[in-house]
């Protein structure tokens, strides 16, 4: 958004989403409509899938999918947007073309490749499956992000870009400074999302070998500090594999030391990918929620450098989309 509003500076912004306000909230002239535009997955906490749950989710909502698509296709005809961006419901392609707007899919997964480990999912939501591939066929363009699965139902409009990541853009000892970071010691950085995980930091702390950066304990406001500048900073970042923490390592040259997520079909596609974009290793669950980091930091800044990958992926698909808008895709 902040790309295309670079290229475009009086574009209008509509988010259809539950995502919360302040993701927004730099972006200026942004509308956020509260809407619910797909069933993602039911976490039990940030490494832990209720799978039972997320099937019943997406029964629920696919039982009333046609309508759905109806409501939403009505939504864009109020709207009137020139295009469709979506990261990556299939209700967006599906409500657009029936209103009669180009789409666009911007994204490294589809959640039909997500979902397709999960038997339960199709006994609970049967004809689901299918409905996510046939919305995802009418997107008119879909940029694929580096580290990705699925898009065969796109498979005839998808281009490759690379890297979409946020970048600090702060002298690093700087935030250091600002942090209170000791020299010394090797400075961690763990985040695991929303949803959270419970995890011995005071254990980790008192043992006196990492200095530990909590992005909860930080008031990133009064610092104006953002999440990429503490991740810039760090000598190691401590999460689990998903496309936004490895995107934000890999653009800002952070190592990361990384466990398991449950039965999640991306988690071994990132375990195979991630050595070619930056330095990363492997923690268990159990050592990690026994705070049992400091030997595998220090190993991991052991290991060599990697070429820092493309991280232009926001220029390169706003210029796309832009283009798009003054030459539409013939389909």
């Amino acid at each position: 958004m902040r790309a295309i509003r670079a290229l475009e500076p009086d574009t209008r912004f509509v988010v259809r989403t539950t995502a919360p306000d302040w993701l927004f909230a730099d972006i200026g002239r942004v509308e956020v409509q509260r809407t619910i535009v797909d069933a993602g997955m039911v976490q039990i906490d940030s490494l832990n899938i209720d799978e039972a749950a997320t099937a019943r989710e997406i029964a629920a909502f696919y039982a009333g999918f046609d309508r759905r698509v109806d409501d939403e296709a009505a939504a864009l005809e109020t709207i009137r947007p020139d295009v469709v961006l979506g990261d990556i419901p299939p209700l967006a392609f599906a409500a657009a073309a029936k209103a009669g707007f180009p789409s666009v899919a911007i994204a490294n997964f589809t959640w039909d490749w997500i979902y397709s480990i999960y038997p339960e999912i199709e006994r609970a939501a049967p004809g689901a499956m299918q409905a996510m591939r046939h919305a995802y066929a009418k997107a008119t363009l879909a940029l694929r992000l580096p580290l990705h699965g699925g898009f065969e139902p796109m498979a005839a409009v998808t281009r490759d870009i690379p890297l979409i990541a946020r970048r600090s853009g702060r002298d690093r000892r700087e935030t250091r400074q600002i942090l209170g970071i000791p020299d010394g010691r090797p400075a961690v950085l763990p985040t695991f999302g929303g949803y959270g995980v419970d995890l011995p930091y005071a254990a980790v702390e008192r043992e006196g070998r990492l200095t530990m950066l909590r992005p909860e304990a930080i008031d990133l406001q009064a610092s104006e500090l953002r999440h990429q500048d503490l991740v810039a900073a760090a000598d190691a970042v401590i999460s689990k594999p998903g496309y936004g923490i490895v995107s934000e390592c890999a653009a800002n040259g952070t190592p990361l030391l990384y466990t398991s997520r449950g039965r999640f079909i991306e988690y071994d596609l990132f375990v195979s990918e991630m050595p070619g974009v930056l330095r990363c290793r492997y923690v268990s669950q159990e050592d990690l929620r026994a705070g049992r980091w400091a030997d595998a930091v220090l190993a991991l800044l052991a290991q060599p450098e990697v070429p820092r990958p493309r991280v232009d992926g926001a220029d390169v698909a706003a210029a796309t989309i832009t283009r798009l808008l003054n030459h539409p895709i013939a389909r």
